[in-house]
C-alpha cells in the first residue's frame, strides 16, 4: 500500500521511465512538493472538526492562521468562529463586509454605516448594534480587532448601541367646533 504522506514519485515510475535520467531527476524534484501537498490535505480534515476540537488545539490553529485579534480568554464558541473565519477575513481585509463579520462575531449582531450614509465626516464610519448585553470589555476587544480588519484610511467614529422596546402608547384627541364647551366630571 502506498503511503500518500511519504510517497516517492521515483518508486511509482514505470520501468521504461526509470531508465531515463531526466525523468528520474524530475520525479525526485517533484517528490517533496507532492509530499508537502499531501500533508496539507490533513488541514482539510481539521476544517470540518473545528467545532469539536479542544480549546488548546483551537488556540494553536489561531496562531497558525494569524488571527490578529485572537484572545484565549474569549468563550470557546467565539474563538472557534474567529478561527473558522480568519482565512476569509484575510482575503477581505479592508472592506466593510469584513468589519461587519467581525461585528457579528464579537457583538452577536450589528452593521457598519459609512460616513455618507449618516452625514458624517469623510473617511469615518460608525458601528451600530442592537445587542444590549455588549460590555465595555467586548467593545475594547472589538477596537483591538478592528484595526486588523478595516482599511487604514477609514476611522471609527463611534459604536452605537441601540435598543428597541415595545410599549403601549395611548393617544387621545378632541375636536370642537363651536363657541363654548362645558365639561363636567361625573363621579
Amino acid at each position: 500500500m502506498i503511503d500518500l504522506y511519504s510517497i516517492s514519485l521515483v518508486d511509482i515510475l514505470p520501468d521504461s521511465l526509470k531508465r531515463d535520467p531526466e525523468m528520474v531527476a524530475m520525479a525526485k524534484a517533484f517528490t517533496p512538493e507532492i509530499q508537502s501537498l499531501s500533508r496539507e490535505t490533513l488541514l482539510c480534515l481539521l476544517e470540518d472538526q473545528i467545532d469539536h476540537l479542544s480549546s488548546d488545539l483551537v488556540d494553536h490553529l489561531a496562531f497558525e492562521r494569524h488571527v490578529d485579534f485572537y484572545d484565549p480568554e474569549l468563550p470557546i464558541e467565539v474563538r472557534r468562529d474567529l478561527v473558522k473565519n480568519s482565512l476569509p477575513w484575510h482575503r477581505r481585509k479592508g472592506t466593510p463586509a469584513a468589519v461587519e463579520e467581525l461585528i457579528t462575531t464579537v457583538f452577536g449582531d450589528g452593521r457598519v454605516e459609512e460616513w455618507f450614509e449618516y452625514g458624517g465626516e469623510p473617511g469615518y464610519f460608525k458601528v451600530i448594534t442592537n445587542n444590549r448585553d455588549v460590555t465595555t470589555e467586548q467593545a475594547l476587544m472589538f477596537m483591538r480587532a478592528l484595526n486588523s480588519v478595516k482599511n487604514t484610511r477609514s476611522w471609527l467614529e463611534k459604536i452605537e448601541i441601540t435598543q428597541f422596546e415595545d410599549h403601549n402608547l395611548y393617544f387621545a384627541g378632541i375636536i370642537h367646533m363651536g363657541d363654548k364647551i362645558t365639561l363636567w366630571q361625573v363621579n
